[in-house]
């Protein structure tokens, strides 16, 4: 029976170990990015971004959690104005508030979240025009970076952030694409 338990205790102690160490080759900063293609001027698609109170037609997380609590501070738009929410396990809670603004091209928003998991990262819009005059495209760009914590590499051991938030900003894009579009 000892030999059993030594056995397992060994077993479960290497695959401690083997955790410990994928981890930390992880790197310290994560990245989730994705790109579309729109055919509509940039100034269409940064002003539903530029305003968080636009974000119910497009962003696939305000979908996530039907029964989530919003609120708006600061600016109506642009730089200076902050969102908060607070919702369900899908959505957990956290605040942005737009850093920066570059009329029509980019969007820096400071992204913090405090449940499930607190994380501070950086999402990013940018919206670079494409084409001539008469056939106006735009490449629109969805990044969110920020800083891996020992835990945070422990979890990406397991999950694959890219593709699980990725998932969700070709759903967003997709809806931008879709709105502007038209």
């Amino acid at each position: 029976m000892f030999e059993i338990i030594a056995i397992v205790a060994v077993v479960l102690a290497l695959a401690i170990a083997a955790v410990l160490i994928l981890a930390s080759r992880k790197p310290d900063i994560f990245r989730v990015q994705r790109v579309t293609t729109v055919k509509a001027p940039p100034e269409k698609i940064f002003s539903l971004i530029n305003d968080f109170h636009q974000w119910g037609t497009w962003s696939p997380y305000e979908t996530k959690d039907p029964a989530m609590k919003r609120s708006y501070s600061g600016a109506d738009s642009g730089q200076g104005a902050v969102y908060g929410w607070e919702g369900n396990k899908n959505v957990g809670s956290g605040r942005m508030e737009i850093l920066d603004v570059q009329a029509p091209s980019k969007i820096v928003i400071k992204l913090d979240f405090f449940a499930p998991f607190e994380g501070h990262n950086t999402a990013e819009f940018t919206m670079l025009p494409q084409g001539d005059a008469t056939n106006v495209t735009t490449k629109v760009t969805w990044l969110m970076h920020g800083p891996s914590r020992f835990i945070g590499k422990i979890m990406h051991v397991f999950i694959n952030m890219d593709r699980m938030v990725g998932k969700d900003f070709e759903i967003g894009l997709a809806n931008l694409k879709r709105l502007t579009e038209k």
